[in-house]
């Protein structure tokens, strides 16, 4: 089989197509995410704590003035934005707690039930242990 029927033989498999799909869904349904990070849920909780607006905080480490904007900050030298970092780490928590959700309804919409106990052991099989029991003690 040549290189190029075996790369055409990889390309056309589901699996393959499959993930290039969900990488394409996964990247725009990120950028949902983080809308609704940035713009629904962030306000809501700089309400709830009096107006604090986490993507601006900052520490300088360059001996800069901290009265400035982040972005006028970082231009000026080094910045310790933790802020920034906050907002990208509750981001990351709602995506995975919503990707977490979807997964659970597609399991139920699919009937996937959990996985059968184990079968129990043949009539035979008890019987042998028995004896091999019974010969160990005594």
């Amino acid at each position: 089989m040549s290189m190029l029927e075996e790369f055409k033989t990889f390309a056309v498999k589901g699996n393959v197509v499959d993930l290039a799909v969900g990488i394409i869904i996964g990247g725009a349904f990120g950028k949902i995410v983080d809308s609704l990070v940035q713009d629904l849920v962030m306000p809501l909780v700089s309400k709830v704590l009096g107006g604090l607006d986490f993507s601006s905080y900052y520490l300088p480490l360059n001996g800069q003035a901290t009265g400035l904007a982040l972005a006028e900050a970082k231009k000026a030298g080094a910045v310790f934005a933790y802020g920034n970092f906050l907002t990208v780490a509750l981001n990351f928590i709602i995506l995975a707690f919503i990707i977490f959700q979807m997964v659970r309804l597609v399991n139920k919409v699919r009937g996937e039930a959990p996985p059968a106990p184990p079968a129990a052991d043949p009539a035979d099989v008890v019987l042998l242990r028995e004896i091999r029991d019974a010969l160990k003690n005594k």
